[in-house]
């Protein structure tokens, strides 16, 4: 999409020359990107590496007191994150040279707090460089993530600082070859190490920085890079880290407004409609719950589900999608990363892997001038170059793609010719089935890129109804596909009353299940409703699609008696309003003591009536900071409530690092009543927290 008025005339002269009907080319509408966000736009998939002093004291943000010798990765690898990136589509990296708490992942002159002063390759290494050279090696854009607060620097809040600040920068941009990105954190000001100091500063983070001189160095340095902040100048924050933008959002802002920690930050996610600036959306997401490697959430990596959502509501909503790879304290891309993101890659892939439109017959209700220049056909000729236009003045129109034979399709893919600006501001998508013309999704904002899902319909036409635009359309790219259904392994829920169901994201694939051990096949009982387990069960089940003639990995789920006739009869402090989160059957709700009292915790419980017990279970915290994880424990059983007996106690063995579902055994007895007594937990918040409790019986 480039030097578009020069390749619109010679296009003319040398195709068409006097034989088709003179007419000027569109004129542009609103603000319109630069030649480096047109590059940067058409990336639209990459990783973001968070490496750094965090990833070896488990922290999310450091405090800046952190020394140099804490940071020692055992199997440091950038070739093993490069070749997992690559592999996984992504086509560059943008990496933490420096985080809040101010360790510098190369050996720069601006401060001691760096990995120059690491046990790392003996104060030798360059994490930088290493990782630039792999980029190179694998052709992969290279970016550079440089935090303006420095929690560590003693100067910071003085003049001294900034001058540091913009000398760090000229060390990235000059060092380390070619940077397609340079990315500014929004976070700015506050408590910090500061030298010793540990006190809270604050800086105007409109000016302190001297914004515009950090951008004349960036545009002296790497002319190409493009500049990600809350505002930009180029690239802008989508305003939420969940993964997202809007289904409207626009390219454009009204950035002269904008500022890092901007609080109308919710703006972000749509943009202005009569933005002064071209300003895109990056998308950024973690595939993790965190930024930095926690070893606590190993069984937390986001699910295919979820990725494939967050493909689709960026890049598929006029965005970038950055993906966040937290490297472990191995320095590697964990196993359990690397194994999703290669599902991700063959989802994507097969889901854009049948196309309609290419070979399809092609009409429009208006054609620019009547110029073939700007036919329908352009929309499908897989050049971007080239687009179908309207006549001045014609800012509703309809592209038509006829098939030869019935296709059935779920996507619909559409572009617009962004070099010329941003117009669309209403479409709809309809579909001609059984002879009748049949709406499918009306939408708002496409620019460069937007990808409609819906449900599978077998079609004879398409049409793209532009009902809206700031001026004459411009489509450039529009492609139809039938992607396969999504596969991916059930999901198992009951409520306290005993009632299982279970459910799959697509509602074309079946699922089947097995109620006694045996694995689950495509002949197995058919999941059609809510069924009832009230004695131990395990629950096995697999998605299968018969189209595809696929089936999921099996999912299992040990369910015993229900809980619905469970009351806490006592707890040793807290509040009794959220007490039944312990017996919900969810594990994601969670129930605390009191955070006053500095003693062991417990919680008693009346099943309702007597039951052979010989064991009970421990769900811990699953919240995305936890608290008061129960460690160390002592299980109590009673006939009556007052008469008490232990019959276990012991240590959740890693359950910090592994926040899985504890089971504890025991020699079978007969009670009524059960109290589990939490007598040490992590950290130094005196609270104890229950995510979920149960009990295992015999008949």
């Amino acid at each position: 999409m480039k030097n578009a008025v020069n390749i619109i005339s010679i296009y003319t002269l040398l195709i068409f020359g006097t034989s088709c009907n003179q007419v000027a080319p569109p004129a542009h509408v609103g603000p319109l990107p630069s030649e480096r966000q047109l590059a940067w736009q058409e990336l639209e998939y990459y990783a973001f590496i968070h490496f750094n002093m965090n990833t070896f004291t488990n922290m999310e943000w450091g405090t800046g007191g952190e020394t140099p010798a804490q940071f020692n990765p055992s199997e440091l690898d950038v070739r093993q994150w490069a070749k997992v990136i690559k592999d996984a589509g992504m086509r560059g990296v943008i990496i933490t040279a420096k985080h809040h708490d101010g360790f510098c992942l190369w050996p720069t002159k601006t401060t001691e707090h760096s990995v120059k002063n690491s046990p790392w390759k003996d104060g030798n290494g360059d994490v930088l460089k290493d990782l630039s050279e792999a980029c190179a090696e694998l052709g992969l854009k290279f970016g550079v993530y440089l935090s303006p607060w420095d929690r560590n620097a003693a100067n910071y809040g003085t003049p001294e600082y900034v001058a540091d600040f913009h000398e760090q920068l000229r060390e990235l941009l000059t060092e380390y070859g070619e940077v397609f990105e340079v990315w500014f954190d929004g976070a700015n000001g506050g408590s910090g190490y500061y030298g010793g100091a540990n006190e809270t500063r604050k800086i105007d983070s409109k000016t302190y920085y001297q914004w515009d001189k950090v951008t004349e160095i960036v545009r002296e340095l790497q002319p190409n890079a493009v500049i990600f902040s809350d505002g930009g100048p180029d690239v802008r924050w989508v305003g939420t880290e969940e993964g997202f933008a809007n289904e409207t959002n626009w390219s454009i802002m009204r950035r002269d407004e904008i500022y890092p920690g901007w609080p109308r930050y919710v703006e972000l996610r749509s943009g202005h409609e009569d933005g002064t600036h071209w300003l895109p959306a990056e998308v950024n997401t973690s595939i993790r719950p965190g930024w930095y490697y926690h070893p606590g959430e190993d069984h937390q990596v986001k699910s295919l589900t979820r990725l494939v959502d967050t493909y689709y509501e960026s890049v598929g909503r006029n965005g970038t999608f950055l993906l966040n790879l937290p490297v472990d304290t191995r320095g590697l891309v964990h196993e359990t990363d690397a194994r999703q993101l290669m599902r991700l890659k063959r989802q994507i892939d097969a889901d854009f892997a049948k196309e309609f439109a290419g070979g399809a017959r092609v009409s429009a209700t208006n054609m620019r001038g009547n110029n073939a220049l700007y036919e329908a056909q352009n929309a499908v000729d897989g050049d971007s170059e080239t687009y179908w236009a309207t006549d001045e003045g014609v800012t509703a129109a309809s592209l038509t793609v006829s098939f030869t034979e019935p296709a059935e399709i779920n996507r619909v893919l559409v572009q617009e010719y962004i070099p010329l600006g941003q117009r669309i501001k209403q479409f709809s998508i309809t579909a001609k089935i059984g002879g009748s013309w049949v709406p499918i999704v009306t939408q708002t904002t496409v620019g460069y890129k937007r990808i409609l899902r819906f449900k599978t319909v077998k079609v004879t036409a398409l049409r793209l109804d532009i009902m809206d635009a700031k001026g004459p359309p411009l489509i450039c790219n529009l492609e139809i596909y039938r992607a396969p259904n999504l596969v991916v392994q059930p999901t198992i829920t009951r409520n306290r009353e005993g009632a299982v169901s279970i459910s799959v994201p697509e509602t074309a694939v079946a699922v089947h299940y097995t109620l006694d051990g045996s694995m689950p096949t495509k002949d197995s009982q058919i999941f059609e409703g809510p069924f009832m387990v009230t004695a131990p069960t395990t629950v096995k089940a697999i998605a299968y699609d018969p189209e595809s003639e696929t089936a999921s990995e099996p999912i299992i789920r040990r369910s015993d008696i229900p809980k619905a006739a469970w009351k806490a009869m006592a707890v040793s402090s807290g509040t009794m309003e959220t007490i039944e989160n312990v017996m919900d059957e969810d594990p994601n709700t969670v129930w605390a003591t009191d955070n006053k009292i500095a003693r062991s915790q417990e919680i008693s419980i009346d099943l309702g009536e007597m039951y052979t017990l010989h064991g009970f279970t421990y769900w811990p915290n699953q919240e995305r900071y936890p608290y008061g994880i129960v460690t160390d424990y002592v299980f109590y059983v009673s006939n009556d409530g007052l008469q008490w007996r232990m019959v276990a106690e012991g240590e959740f063995s890693n359950v910090v690092n592994s926040r899985l579902e504890q089971e504890v055994l025991f020699t079978t007895t007969k009670a009524r009543y059960i109290k589990l007594k939490a007598v040490k937990t992590d950290g130094d918040d005196p609270r104890a927290s229950f995510a979920e409790i149960g009990v295992l019986t015999k008949g």
